[in-house]
């Protein structure tokens, strides 16, 4: 058979969710700050949709007449406003059933538009003010980029032209840490310069501010900086160029035979290196404020724990009235009807998923509570094991919706702030015939090695045996595991000479 592109047809069977099903999976598994972002996404592409006040209880008398959007099949009409009957008016031409309630709420629109343009003042500014906001605004300064930092820097320095576009190309190799991603063979290849060259002008870049920047390694950082302030004859200066990995594994007692010291002057040298800055670039990068918004809130009223949801930072949306105006006016044609209806029923379709979406996650929550009450009451070492199977039975879903529900949520309890999946792990069974989840298992692990002896740290089999004391019976392996995941080093490395 010849080779070649080729047209075929066949037929087959496929699952497709609708768009509706879609768009609410997406926001059920959204986060707060990415549901916002969903919402804004949707408002700027439905002109009926806006956003309420979240501060509003009572709609007033024009937003109690719009379409009721809570609990209503999207793809059906409101009962209180068909779209699709018709009544005869006056003169015996077919009207809309809406025209009428459509009339009224314009005059209402209208009487309140007259009612603030009475009362409400637009504020004015004097002069003096104006100079005070806008020199406020100029006096804001922005952060220069390290990058920009070291072009200054080389700006400053007296050199040729071939060799300040050697050193511009170095600088633009360098990330926002302060290390050069690429060697000197590539430099050299890129600038078409010799190897020596790129590597003089690279010397000249790290003896630029901050001490450190232009390095290739973490091992050339730390000594650049050491240089910087001339401590070549320094121990830590010797053990960072012969025996960093040794350092890293903090293995002093290696490093104190082969040069010759105790281990405790390698242990103080060891300090002295830690106040070093690995990522000497870190100053000059702007700051990112990550926020964490609370999904639901758990509080203790009286003897029992009450969850509610997060109001303030929720989007709260709802039909306009912006498109009556339009339907009322006598031209507008059927096209244009049709492509207000659409749009309604699209934005009712998204109130919907939101509302659906908060009454989940918050259901979900409610059964966590009711499962983890010791938790909330004496913290992490009495959290029962509890899997997303046992809640969705309970709650009444699927399992994979109480996966997508808990994904990126998170709950603000009595005990602190904790992610959602924080409180599904699987169990260990101790003497007593009870369950006892992972997490609390891996807490009393970090609990008793916190308590140990520096200088006669725990190993992972007296643990074991500590483990079983309290009815807790694990392999060495698995403790080894958890210790692991708990990123806590062995025990000879634990270990204070």
């Amino acid at each position: 058979m010849s080779q070649g592109l080729h047209l075929s047809q066949k037929m087959a069977l496929q699952q497709v969710l609708a768009p509706q099903l879609q768009q609410s999976l997406a926001l059920l598994q959204a986060p707060t700050m990415e549901l916002k972002a969903l919402v804004e996404q949707e408002l700027e592409q439905n002109p009926v949709l806006e956003e309420a006040p979240s501060t509003e209880t009572e709609p007033d008398e024009s937003a109690s007449q719009e379409v009721d959007t809570s609990g209503i099949d999207p793809a059906e009409p409101p009962s209180d406003v068909n779209y699709d009957s018709r009544t005869e008016g006056s003169n015996g031409e077919p009207v809309d059933e809406i025209q009428a309630e459509i009339n009224r709420l314009t005059q209402l629109d209208q009487e309140w538009r007259e009612h603030f343009s009475q009362t409400n003042v637009p504020n004015q500014y004097s002069q003096e003010d104006e100079e005070r906001r806008q020199f406020m605004f100029e006096s804001i300064a922005d952060q220069s980029s390290l990058q920009e930092n070291l072009l200054e820097q080389l700006r400053l320095t007296e050199l040729p032209d071939e060799d300040r576009q050697v050193t511009e190309t170095i600088i633009g190799n360098i990330d926002d840490h302060g290390y050069l991603q690429a060697s000197v063979e590539e430099l050299a290849v890129s600038t078409n310069t010799a190897a020596e060259k790129v590597s003089e002008m690279l010397g000249l870049v790290q003896s630029f501010y901050p001490a450190g920047v232009g390095a290739r390694n973490l091992r050339e950082c730390l000594m650049l900086q050491m240089e910087r302030n001339e401590q070549q004859n320094e121990l830590e200066y010797r053990i960072v160029r012969d025996h960093m990995e040794a350092l890293g594994k903090r293995r002093f007692p290696e490093i104190a035979r082969q040069l010759n010291v105790t281990v405790q002057e390698v242990q103080e040298a060891a300090e002295r290196i830690a106040y070093l800055d690995p990522r000497p670039g870190r100053e000059f990068t702007p700051e990112v404020n990550q926020y964490i918004y609370p999904e639901v809130f758990v509080q203790k009223v009286d003897d029992d724990y009450v969850v509610t949801s997060n109001k303030e930072n929720q989007p709260h949306l709802r039909i306009s009235n912006a498109y009556k105006d339009l339907m009322a006016k006598a031209e507008t044609s059927a096209e244009v009807r049709e492509y207000i209806r659409d749009k309604i029923r699209a934005g009712k379709t998204l109130i919907k998923s939101l509302h659906q979406r908060e009454d989940t996650i918050l259901s979900i929550a409610r059964e966590i509570v009711k499962q983890q009450r010791e938790f909330l009451e004496h913290g992490v070492s009495h959290l029962k094991p509890m899997t997303m199977m046992q809640v969705a039975e309970a709650v009444g879903v699927h399992e994979t919706t109480v996966s997508r529900a808990v994904s990126g949520k998170y709950m603000q309890t009595p005990q602190g702030l904790f992610e959602m999946k924080f409180f599904f792990s699987s169990g260990i069974q101790t003497d007593a015939g009870q369950g006892i989840s992972n997490t609390s298992v891996k807490d009393m692990i970090a609990d008793m090695i916190r308590k140990e002896d520096p200088h006669n740290p725990l190993s992972d089999e007296k643990i074991v045996e500590l483990l079983k004391e309290k009815g807790i019976k694990l392999a060495r392996r698995t403790v080894a595991k958890y210790r692991s995941e708990l990123n806590i080093l062995v025990s000879h490395l634990r270990k204070v000479y």
